[in-house]
C-alpha cells in the first residue's frame, strides 16, 4: 500500500516561491583578492631586476631574507634603518597620469637618508594602498621603485600593496618605503669631526624632489593660476614635467668618493647632509657642531628656474623658499680642505655635478649666507 505524502502546508497559510538571494563576496565589498594576485605576480619581475648577492630568495614568502655574508669583513656591522613618502607629489602624478617615476622619488627619499650616515644600502620595501586596484598605475608606480632601487645598488627586497576602498578617493593611492643599510662602525659619519676650516662641497639637485610640495602646489596652480600641461619656456617642458622630476639618488657618487678613500686611513668626509625638508637652514645645523656655523656663499651656485616660478608666482619671500626648498641643492659633504678638489674631481667623475659652496667657522650652529 502506498502512503499518500502528507501536505505540510497549514490551513490558512500561503505558500510563496522561495527567492535566490546573491551571497556577498570580498570583491562585492571593494576588495579583489585575484586582482591582487595577479599584480603581485608581475611585482616579483620587476623586484628580481634589483637582487643583489645579499638576496636569499624565498618567493612567496611572508618576510624578505638578507645575507649579511659578504659584511663579514666589517669589524662591527651596524645597521642603519631610513623610511619615508613623497608627500603631496603625489597629486602631480595622479592629476597627470604619469605614475612612473614617483617610485624613484620613495626610493631616493630613504637611501639618501641612511646615506648620510655613511650606510651602503642593502634592500628596501614598499607599502603601496590605493582605493582600488588599478594594475597599470600599480604596476608603473612599482617599475619606478625598482629603479631607484638599481640606481641605489640595493635590493627590492618585498613589500605589500593594499586595497582600502571608502577610504581614499578613487583613482588615488599613497606610498611609503623603508631602507636598510650597513656600515662598519668605526666608518659612521655622525659629524663628530666636523670642524672650523672644513669646506662645503653642494651637490646639485634635479629640481624640487619630494619636498615642499603643498606650497609649490598653493603657489604654482592657486595663486599664479597656471596648469600642469602647460608649456613653460624657462623650464623646457611642461611644469607637470618639471614637478615630476625624480629626487637624484646620491648612493653611487658619494660612495665613490667614500670607497677611494677606504684603504687610505682616516676619511676626509666628515659630515653629509640631506637636504630634505626644512632646506639647507633647517637641515645642515643637524650635523654642525654647537660652535661652528655653515658659512655659504649663494652666487657659488645656480638654482633651477623652478624655485625661481614658484617664488614670483605665489609672491614667497626668500627667508621662506630658503626653510621650505632645497634651492638647487640636494646634498652637502663637508670635508676636510686639503682634500676638497679631489673630491670635487671624484664626484664630476661620476657625473654629479657639484661644487665647492662654502666653509665651516667658528660660531654657534647656525647657516649663515654671504
Amino acid at each position: 500500500m502506498v502512503q499518500k505524502k502528507k501536505c505540510v502546508r497549514r490551513c490558512g497559510e500561503k505558500t510563496t516561491a522561495k527567492k535566490s538571494v546573491k551571497t556577498l563576496s570580498y570583491k562585492d565589498a571593494g576588495v579583489d583578492i585575484d586582482a591582487g594576485n595577479e599584480i603581485a605576480a608581475n611585482y616579483l619581475k620587476l623586484m628580481q631586476a634589483t637582487f643583489t648577492k645579499g638576496v636569499v630568495r624565498n618567493d612567496g614568502g611572508f618576510g624578505g631574507m638578507f645575507s649579511l655574508k659578504e659584511f663579514a669583513k666589517y669589524k662591527e656591522p651596524v645597521l642603519i634603518s631610513g623610511t619615508d613618502g613623497v608627500g603631496t607629489k603625489l597629486q602631480i602624478a595622479i592629476k597627470i597620469n604619469k605614475h612612473d617615476t614617483i617610485g624613484i622619488d620613495l626610493v631616493a627619499m630613504s637611501v639618501n637618508d641612511i646615506l648620510v650616515q655613511g650606510a651602503k644600502p642593502l634592500f628596501f620595501m614598499d607599502y603601496v594602498v590605493t582605493d582600488r586596484v588599478n594594475q597599470k598605475v600599480l604596476l608603473s608606480v612599482v617599475k619606478g621603485i625598482s629603479d631607484g632601487c638599481v640606481q641605489s645598488d640595493c635590493a627590492l627586497l618585498g613589500g605589500e600593496t593594499a586595497e582600502h576602498p571608502d577610504c581614499f578617493p578613487v583613482g588615488e593611492y599613497d606610498l611609503a618605503g623603508f631602507a636598510v643599510g650597513v656600515a662598519d662602525k668605526a666608518n659612521l659619519i655622525t659629524g663628530k669631526k666636523v670642524k672650523a676650516g672644513d669646506v662645503i662641497i653642494g651637490l646639485d639637485s634635479t629640481g624640487v624632489h619630494s619636498n615642499g610640495f603643498t606650497l609649490a602646489r598653493k603657489a604654482l596652480l592657486e595663486v599664479g593660476g597656471l596648469t600642469l600641461g602647460r608649456k613653460i619656456k624657462e623650464l623646457g617642458c611642461t611644469l607637470g614635467e618639471a614637478l615630476l622630476e625624480p629626487t637624484k639618488i646620491y648612493v653611487k657618487p658619494v660612495f665613490k668618493v667614500l670607497d677611494s678613500y677606504a684603504k687610505k686611513g682616516a676619511s676626509p668626509v666628515h659630515g653629509i647632509v640631506h637636504i630634505t625638508g626644512g632646506g639647507i637652514v633647517e637641515n645642515t645645523p643637524r650635523i654642525l657642531p654647537a660652535k661652528c656655523d655653515a658659512v655659504l656663499e649663494r652666487a657659488s651656485w645656480k638654482v633651477p628656474p623652478i624655485f625661481d616660478l614658484i617664488q614670483k608666482s605665489g609672491n614667497v619671500g626668500d627667508s621662506e623658499m630658503d626653510r621650505v626648498f632645497n634651492m638647487g641643492i640636494g646634498m652637502m659633504l663637508i670635508c676636510d680642505k686639503n682634500e676638497a678638489a679631489n673630491i670635487v674631481k671624484i664626484l664630476k667623475s661620476a657625473k654629479q655635478p657639484c661644487q665647492i659652496i662654502g666653509e665651516v667657522k667658528r660660531g654657534s650652529g647656525k647657516v649663515i649666507y654671504k
